[in-house]
């Protein structure tokens, strides 16, 4: 996964993606929650959730709070990423938790690098 892959290295190459990712593997967190643990404005954290989300890194439920109003909280689609370096160059091959089927994965993420 060459063209996809070059993505998700410049994505995890940031601070707060790498935070994101790491608290969202406990479970699912709401971007105030994020903002918090990245010590980061929601806006910035909002930003970086729509990158992982495009690159298919990061999954999200709508929830409903006691007062009645909906807000998203943000789940982890990632499990590894491996990349092997190459005397032609390098392959990075990327391990998603288990949940969506391989083949709607792998549309997903095409459709969403084109």
């Amino acid at each position: 996964m060459s063209d996809g892959g070059d993505d998700v290295v410049d994505l995890i190459g940031d601070d707060y993606v790498r935070t994101i990712l790491a608290e969202t593997r406990d479970g699912p967190k709401s971007v105030e929650a994020l903002s918090d643990a990245c010590g980061a404005d929601p806006s910035t954290i909002y930003r970086r959730v729509e990158r992982l989300q495009d690159a298919g890194l990061l999954t999200h439920e709508q929830r409903l709070d006691p007062g009645g109003h909906h807000y998203k909280e943000y789940d982890t689609a990632l499990e590894a990423v491996h990349v092997h370096v190459r005397a032609e160059g390098y392959e990075i091959d990327i391990d998603f938790t288990e949940g969506e089927e391989p083949a709607d994965r792998f549309t997903r993420l095409y459709e969403g690098f084109k």
